[in-house]
């Protein structure tokens, strides 16, 4: 079994949006969906750009989709060969996760089209595909290809303006509405036969015909090279769009592969993990981390990576929580420069979080629930419509999910707790850490009858049950950032002339003291016969069982939380809560803690989201029952492959790629099978291979250096 790619035999229409994320090409700057080259926005062709906005009207703001730079339909003896068109003889998709390839094969009968496509890791503002026809009988061939503005847009169209032109390579320029960004798209072609060239200009773009004959058994390839820059790359994105361009298609497809093919062999070295024992698991692990690696920000130094990666505008194209808690881990112990990235982009967006906590008013940095550009809020609060009224809902994440601002200092912390490297604090990662827990010490509700400090009106990890008090998890990570805030002085004992500096900058010295009375007034989280309360009054709720929950359901794409929910008055509960703060703080539990709440809460998690399996399997682990974890892995590693997650919620399509889950993936074959944990500052291995798994072996980078585990039943090294 080849364990780096999958084959999808067959043509299905009705697939387009999974095959798209499924087949999907990225590189980091750009993602390009795995659709046909004659696709348009109703097969849901799309080339989603990372970290450029728009918003149409009072619709969701959203990623902006580039025109299409690879579109390309044949036309054979004056018949359209195109799908759903024409019922095809033989069809399949493919893609290679080594190098992401994307391959597609139509054999139309009279002609057969085969294609090879790639988003270069080399060059991140070039795509570049190869076309090869094979003709069984003679005829006249036509093949039209261009850039195609009919792409796929949620809440679009995006473009106010398109202009497009021709010298040697084709040029689209099209402006965006509300920041009026400019989006250059060039496109050329080179073949190795003669060919008639028509340039036609249309309302859905600017497109080549070429026309020529061809004898029966006769071949014919065609190499289409398309590039991106927009006017926050540089200030002439059209020019550097045709320079490249025109540059690539001199230097031939074959060497872009190579080139492409030669940066993913590094990223592969970097961070791949092989399983031995079996062969399905090895393949979802590297398809995993392809997805992961495909939208990593190579090109910039402070991007994050949105909840559906490159895939479409789904999520609003936000960065949430998961970037560091379930894409971070990987990262930081593979790639730690990307993971520097992410927290980068943290830091560039505090001015945003100052400005939500101040809107809110609160002091301090209360950061974004969806974030978008500059730390923008893009999530609302009508986030979900009811599908029965179809009318928009109230919901409480952009203001009550305030767990957001520790998640991200606890991977600031735990960034300097891995790699040892403290610049980040010292480039505005210790502020963050500062301003975060100051919004805390802001939002803290202190009881004027007791010395108690609670934290009421939250949303935990389950979103199922809104404005709760004293969510567990919660309260933990505000108690970590609270003390990594407090820790500071010893991260930088030996700088004290910058940390003081810091202090008087932010006014921060009465806040020191105040935050070291609330870490010890601050309560952690509530037990009853060994079960940590989820929130208080969680016990109270009427315990339901998940079967009987879904009963009630009168539609599939129905709500399951907030106030009229089916779940919001049961105990059941979206995704991990209470097993996640244990997923981050093994070292606080006992095993048997572990498992009794794992034991309790696991029936009562419909896990409604694909960031609950890792979480579960990762505590799983820790108690020694690794095979309870191996669903888990297996739904979490091959969510992208098989397809599936949940596609709506109420009538707000949330598909795509799944990165967190890919991530989670990751965590829990190294940090769970594996045992990967750091002890008196050096990494160590603690195994717990499920049944299936006979070996695994990745890479680690630790201390500046490349180290390899190797574990197996009976024995682990690190080298």
């Amino acid at each position: 079994m080849d364990t780096y790619s999958i084959k999808k035999q067959g043509y299905d229409p009705e697939s387009a949006v999974d095959d798209g994320n499924r087949f999907l090409i990225a590189n980091g700057y750009m993602g390009y969906r795995g659709t046909l080259e004659e696709a348009g926005s109703g097969s849901y062709a799309a080339v989603n750009l990372a970290g450029v906005y728009d918003q149409n009207g009072d619709r969701w703001r959203e990623p902006v989709n580039a025109p299409n730079g690879l579109f390309a339909a044949l036309n054979f003896n004056g018949k359209a060969l195109s799908l759903p068109g024409v019922t095809p003889k033989d069809h399949f998709l493919s893609i290679d996760y080594r190098h992401g390839i994307f391959e597609r094969y139509t054999d139309f009968g009279e002609v057969s089209l085969k294609t090879e496509r790639i988003a270069s890791l080399s060059s991140p503002h070039l795509l570049a595909e190869k076309i090869t026809l094979n003709f069984e009988k003679a005829g006249k061939a036509s093949l039209t290809t261009g850039i195609s503005t009919d792409i796929w847009d949620i809440n679009g169209p995006h473009f106010k303006d398109i202009k497009c032109s021709h010298e040697k390579a084709l040029l689209c320029n099209a402006l965006t509405g509300e920041k009026e960004i400019l989006v250059s798209v060039a496109q050329e072609v080179k073949s190795d036969r003669g060919f008639k060239e028509t340039i036609e200009e249309r309302s859905d773009g600017i497109f080549r015909i070429l026309d020529f004959e061809v004898k029966a058994g006769e071949k014919a390839e065609f190499f289409l090279f398309a590039t991106v820059y927009t006017s926050l790359d540089l200030k002439d994105p059209s020019e550097a769009a045709a320079a490249l361009c025109e540059e690539s298609a001199e230097r031939g497809f074959d060497l872009c592969k190579k080139e492409n093919n030669t940066a993913w062999d590094r990223v592969l070295e970097s961070c791949s993990v092989d399983i031995e024992g079996c062969d399905e698991a090895a393949l979802y692990m590297h398809a995993s981390l392809y997805y992961l690696n495909s939208i990593a920000p190579r090109h910039a130094d402070n991007l994050s990576i949105p909840a559906r990666g490159l895939s479409g505008q789904t999520y609003k194209g936000a960065v949430f929580w998961d970037s560091e808690i379930f894409l971070f881990p990987m990262f930081v112990y593979t790639q730690p420069e990307i993971a520097r990235s992410l927290l980068r982009y943290r830091i560039d967006t505090l001015k945003g979080a100052l400005e939500k906590a101040a809107s809110y008013g609160y002091r301090g940095a209360f950061y974004a629930w969806e974030s978008q550009e500059g730390g923008i809020e893009g999530c609302t609060n009508f986030n979900v419509v009811d599908v029965f009224t179809h009318r928009p809902v109230r919901t409480y994440f952009r203001d009550k999910q305030i767990h957001i601002s520790a998640d991200i200092a606890y991977a600031m912390q735990k960034y300097y707790d891995i790699t040892g490297d403290r610049s980040l604090l010292k480039e505005g990662g210790a502020e963050v850490i500062l301003q975060c827990a100051r919004f805390y010490l802001s939002r803290a509700n202190a009881h004027a009858d007791s010395q108690k400090i609670d934290f009421a009106d939250v949303i935990g990890p389950d979103e199922y049950h809104e404005r709760v008090t004293n969510n567990a998890f919660t309260n933990r990570m505000v108690l970590f950032c609270i003390e990594s805030a407090l820790g500071l002085s010893k991260v930088f004992k030996d700088s004290q002339d910058y940390l003081e500096d810091l202090y008087d900058r932010l006014d921060y010295r009465k806040d020191l003291e105040l935050l070291s009375d609330l870490s010890k007034r601050l309560e952690r989280y509530k037990e009853k016969d060994g079960i940590i309360e989820q929130f208080d009054g969680y016990f109270d709720l009427e315990d339901a069982s998940l079967k009987e929950v879904k009963s009630k359901l009168c539609n599939d794409r129905e709500y399951w939380g907030g106030d009229h929910g089916v779940a919001g008055t049961t105990r059941i509960i979206k995704q991990a809560d209470v097993i996640a703060l244990m997923a981050l703080f093994p070292e606080e539990f006992s095993k048997d803690c572990v498992k009794a709440n794992w034991d309790y809460y696991e029936p009562r998690t419909e896990h409604g989201s694909s960031l609950s399996a890792c979480m579960y399997a990762l505590t799983a682990c820790r108690i020694g029952e690794p095979d309870r974890a191996w669903d888990f892995f297996m739904k979490s590693a091959s969510i992208d492959v098989k397809g599936g997650g949940k596609q709506w919620a109420g009538e707000i399509y949330i598909g795509g790629t799944h990165p967190a889950s890919n991530g989670g993936a990751w965590m829990i074959a190294v940090l769970g099978f594996a045992g990967l944990t750091i002890k008196n500052g050096r990494p160590e291995l603690n195994p717990n291979l499920p049944k299936q798994i006979k070996r695994m072996r990745f890479p680690i980078y630790f201390g500046g250096k490349r180290l390899v585990c190797d574990v197996t039943r009976e024995a682990w090294s690190i080298n």
